[in-house]
């Protein structure tokens, strides 16, 4: 089981507000009781409301529950941009809140999925960072629509010229997927490495090998 998988298993598990003991969880999960320890630091730091403690078990209890909610990209994109600009632009106690709130998002949000770069951790993004992808959004988006290659200047500077293909969100890190003419191949990109985006003259075409249903497939 891939990490993120059980710490949403864990989750399931707890919401319940029962008293769970981490032997029981360990057994259930196939996992050491030392994992099963470090996994409710992890969700505990993420903003999960886990009360408990070793060798007594574990529960999760919250002030306030929400209803499910089903958000499209561009709405979670708007919610995080608003979390990242109080996070940063505020002292105090709605920055504490800002933070905790985007740790909770992140916590119950998919985020293990092909191609997904192994140095994400789970609910543990800087918001300076994500509020620094947000301003090449819109214009991949737009380019993705209108199939319109750019050239991407990256953090190393070194130079993309890619089409774009998709858009990825991974919980305050969103990523685009695409064939990347320079290298001859596909390539998962982080927004928030991106430093510079020309759009360069002329449309791409489907090619075969070179679609997102070639990279799915």
């Amino acid at each position: 089981m891939k990490r993120s998988d059980r710490l949403y298993s864990l989750i399931e598990i707890l919401k319940d507000g029962k008293l769970h003991r981490a032997e029981d969880m360990a057994r259930d999960l196939g996992v050491s009781i030392r994992t099963i320890y470090r996994d409710m630091d992890t969700l505990a730091a993420s903003g999960v409301p886990v009360e408990g403690e070793r060798g007594i078990g574990y529960s999760a209890r919250a002030a306030i529950t929400l209803p499910p909610l089903n958000l499209t990209e561009t709405e979670l994109e708007a919610l995080h941009l608003g979390l990242a600009a109080v996070g940063n632009g505020v002292d105090g106690e709605l920055q504490e809140a800002a933070k905790t709130l985007s740790a909770k998002i992140d916590a119950v949000l998919p985020e293990d999925r092909h191609g997904a770069p192994a140095s994400f951790g789970f609910a543990v993004y800087p918001f300076a960072d994500a509020a620094y992808g947000f301003r090449h959004l819109t214009t991949l988006r737009s380019a993705i629509r209108n199939r319109q290659k750019l050239r991407l200047t990256m953090q190393d500077q070194s130079l993309r010229d890619v089409r774009p293909l998709k858009l990825d969100y991974w919980g305050r890190v969103w990523t685009c997927l695409v064939w990347c003419d320079t290298t001859d191949g596909f390539a998962t990109l982080r927004a928030d490495q991106i430093e510079q985006v020309t759009v360069l003259p002329g449309l791409f075409v489907d090619e075969p090998g070179k679609r997102l249903e070639d990279y799915s497939a």
